[in-house]
This record gives C-alpha cells, structure tokens and sequence, in this order.
C-alpha cells in the first residue's frame, strides 16, 4: 500500500476512535449534572407518579450504559432523538425531533461562519505572508502589536465595544442579528455585520500570528537562502519556493481557525442574540434539554475533528517524503 494511503486511512481510524471517545466524554459530562430532568422539565408540581411515567417514557429509569449505547445507535441512524421542551406534566407530547430543531440553528451558524471566513482567511494569510518578509520593520511590530491587543481581549468584551461604538453611539450597524428563513440576503448581511467583525479581528489575529510565524521558518530554511543567494527576487522565493511546502502549515492554521471559528461561534451567538447553534446549546442548558444538549455538543465535536482531520490530510498528501518513497 502507498504510504500516502496508508497514513490518511490511519488518520480516518485515529478520528473514528476520537469522536467516540468524546461521545463518551459528552454523555458522561451530562449525566454528572445533579437533580432529576424529569423534575426539572415537568416542574415542581409534578407528581412523583408523573414524573415516574415521564422517565420511563424517555428511558430515562435505564442504566447509563444501555442509554448511552442507545443515543450512538440512533446517531448512527440519524437520529438525535426528541427534545425534552414542550412537554406538559399532562401527559401531552409536543416535543420535536432534535434533528428539526438543529438543522435550521445549524445553516444560520454555518452562513455566519461562511462570511467571516470569506474575510478573514485571504486577508489573515496576506498579513501573515507580508508581515514574514518584512519582519522586524514598523509594518511589521505594529500589525503584531495590533493583533496581540485584539488576542488579549475576549469575544463578548470585544462585541460590546463594537455595539457601543458602531450601533450606540453610532447607529451604523444594528445590535441585534435577529435573522429568520424570511429574512432577504442583504438585511441578513447587514443584521450579522456585527457579529461578523467580532468574529473576524478574533480569527485574523490567530491566524495571522501563526501563518507568519510558519513562513518565517520555511524562510530559515537552508534552500530558500539558496535561492536567495542565486539572485532569485523575494516574489520567486516566496511562490516557487516557500508557498509549495508551505501548504501543509498554511492549511493546519486555516482548520485549526476555522474549527474555532465554528465553535467559538456560542458567545458571540448570545450577545448578539444570533439564532445559531451556539444559542440553541445555551438555551438547552438552561432548560435542561439533554438531547439537544448533547445533539449540539456533538455537531460542534464533529465538526472539529473534521477540518482537523482535513488538515492532516492536505498535510499528508502535500509532503514529497511520502509523495516520492525511496
């Protein structure tokens, strides 16, 4: 078998066992929350026998391990299960597949996450790349001194100094992104204008950070000093030298921001009041939902392990020591 194969199917394998491993993880987490969920949904005038009935009918009265073993076959299946919310202590069920309740929070949370990587990718790897070749000049100390500022602060105090200043004091941009399937795209662009640049000077200044400091040791490296000694100019270095090995680093620091990006989605989600699948979690929490808790745990899971699995990937299939075994 070729290397190249070998090691991308022996990095599938690694992924399978971690998201099993955090389904673990996630069912386990959620079990150890103290108080009783059929209590906490039905409320405190439910009786004992209600609440009973109600955790039978949830399978709630089954071992931890036959529930658990129950939650990954259905996800297997495609099945989440049912949320908790809209049941009443009467008995009626108007609860909704957890799947129905995901899938719209989930395009609005992808669409938000789209935007600002189409912004903030292309503009983090031009400073990154630009910032490396003229290191140690003004440009350079003063977009790392920019950028370190913006690491240093987090999300929400960043979105709040965006809304004081861009929605309060000036009413430029709305403070609320509260879209809906109805919304027109350029209101849906310019309700999320907010969350977006939050979302933007966060991700640029990771990724900026990383993409300069991953050029600047390809830069040491001893065949770009060649080819800066054979007269090559400093664009030739850079696209016919440094970018060709450079796609490896360059794409682990895209996923490893992009993964962030889509997680890290949830506070941003909460201040600006955005109805993604950051507040849909946040508001399952509150209402002790567990299955949607444990739905939208595991998409963001999922989802992580994915693009960094997709860099490990690129990473394989770009390296000429696999590419040309001897």
């Amino acid at each position: 078998m070729h290397p190249v194969l070998s090691t991308v199917l022996q990095r599938l394998g690694l992924g399978l066992a971690t998201l099993l491993a955090v389904s673990v993880i996630i069912f386990i987490s959620i079990e150890l929350l103290p108080g009783d969920f059929g209590q906490i949904v039905l409320g405190q005038a439910a009786t004992k026998e209600t609440v009973a009935a109600f955790r039978l009918e949830l399978g709630l009265d089954k071992p931890p391990y036959i529930r658990y073993f129950d939650w990954v076959a259905g996800v297997v299946r495609g099945d989440l299960g049912q949320s908790f919310s809209g049941r009443a202590a009467s008995g009626q069920d108007r609860s909704r597949e957890v799947a129905e309740l995901i899938g719209p929070r989930l395009k609005n949370t992808l669409f938000l996450a789209g935007i600002t990587a189409l912004i903030s990718v292309p503009l983090a790897l031009i400073l990154g790349i630009s910032t490396a070749l003229y290191r140690n000049s003004i440009y350079d100390r003063s977009i790392n001194a920019t950028t370190l500022t913006t690491i240093s602060f987090p999300e929400f105090f960043v979105a709040y100094i965006l809304i004081l200043f861009l929605s309060s004091l000036n009413q430029w941009l709305p403070s609320l992104a509260n879209v809906d399937a109805a919304t027109p795209l350029d209101e849906r662009l310019l309700r999320i204008a907010l969350p977006v640049l939050t979302l933007t000077l966060v991700i640029i200044a990771h990724m900026m950070r990383m993409t300069r400091a991953a050029i600047i040791n390809l830069l040491a490296s001893p065949y770009i000093q060649m080819a800066q000694l054979s007269g090559a100019s400093r664009t030739e270095v850079i696209i016919k030298h440094a970018l060709p090995n450079a796609w490896a680093p360059i794409a682990t620091v895209i996923a490893f921001n992009l993964a962030y990006l889509v997680v890290g989605v949830v506070v941003v989600e909460v201040v600006f009041v955005y109805p993604g699948i950051g507040q849909l979690m946040v508001d399952a929490v509150t209402t002790r939902d567990i299955p949607v808790v444990q739905g939208c745990a595991l998409i963001f899971a999922v989802t992580y392990i994915l693009l960094n699995l997709s860099a490990d990937i690129i990473g394989i299939i770009t390296n000429p020591r696999l590419l040309h075994p001897k």
